[in-house]
């Protein structure tokens, strides 16, 4: 059996250079991640209008297609952390500035985004001219467990398929603490592991993904919650979305066999750098991590006292 616990790096070391990375190289290697990534993201699963680099949220009762099921995620986590226009909002992890700019463009927010990849700043910030909202948002280098904002400068932080790729989940929270004013609210999004142990296939699975997706490790939901009370949040809630997701899942999953022979004959010739490889391999391997009951897709909100 294998055991994934958390604060650990469990990404395969043959991706890498060195065997432990230190926070700057851990850093270097996510904004790889994306920075190489970039073009496969918006041909194969996102837009240059929705620029969502996460799951959408797929509602039985309305019939959404693939880019408004991205945009629907935006309006769900909005609507559960309670956030209002008036609110000043940290999106934490900001990616090419999707939701960043869906709070500003359709709510009128002040908006910062940060992201540690300059690349991504940059795409953030002509798209934001393209949106209309660029006097409304900023965007900035950062890392969102040791921002440069002063105390108490935001009313929400807002972590998107982003805290997952903290090595210490609870550093990120004691970030967002600091930063949020009393009374603010923090919301998270992301997936979450249900068991501790996996056989060899499953870790397999497992391993595919934190690979594909630059990310350490994962966190369990009672864990994630422990470390929201240690930080002494309050009004902890946790909305399983699973099921919502799911047919993002199965999209995801369509789409890497659809591009199996893409894939396939641009690595043999040596088009496909080893970032946007371990990529499309979690398409595949995410269906399991799902079907099985491996994970769970969870947004988190909480209040600062």
């Amino acid at each position: 059996m294998y055991n994934l616990e958390p604060n650990q790096d469990y990404r395969d070391q043959s991706l890498r250079d060195n065997a432990e990375l230190s926070s700057t190289e851990l850093h270097a290697d996510a904004a790889k991640h994306y920075d190489d990534c970039y073009n496969d993201y918006l041909v194969a699963w996102c837009n240059r209008d929705n620029l969502a680099l996460h799951y959408g949220y797929w509602d039985e009762a309305k019939p959404y297609d693939q880019h408004q099921a991205l945009l629907n995620k935006n309006q769900v986590l909005y609507e559960k952390a309670g956030i209002q226009a008036s609110d000043k909002v940290l999106d934490a992890g900001c990616g090419i500035g999707g939701s960043t700019i869906w709070m500003a463009k359709q709510h009128g927010n002040r908006v910062t985004g940060i992201t540690i990849s300059a690349k991504q700043a940059n795409y953030a910030r002509q798209y934001a001219q393209r949106h209309g909202v660029a006097e409304l948002v900023n965007f900035e280098v950062a890392d969102f467990c040791a921002t440069p904002f002063p105390d108490a400068s935001f009313d929400v932080v807002w972590a998107l398929e982003s805290s997952c790729h903290a090595l210490k989940k609870g550093d990120f929270l004691r970030e967002a603490w600091r930063v949020l004013r009393p009374g603010g609210r923090i919301v998270v999004c992301d997936g979450f592991v249900l068991q501790r142990q996996f056989n060899q296939q499953q870790w397999q699975a497992v391993v595919t993904c934190l690979n594909g997706w630059a990310v350490p490790n994962l966190c369990a939901r009672d864990e994630f919650t422990g470390l929201l009370e240690q930080q002494d949040f309050q009004t902890i809630i946790c909305h399983d979305i699973t099921t919502q997701t799911q047919a993002s899942v199965e999209h995801m999953y369509k789409v890497a066999k659809r591009l199996k022979p893409v894939q396939t004959i641009s690595q043999w010739l040596g088009l496909r750098s080893k970032a946007q490889t371990a990529n499309y391999l979690v398409g595949l391997a995410q269906h399991q991590l799902f079907t099985e009951k491996l994970t769970e897709y969870c947004i988190f909100t909480a209040q600062k006292a």
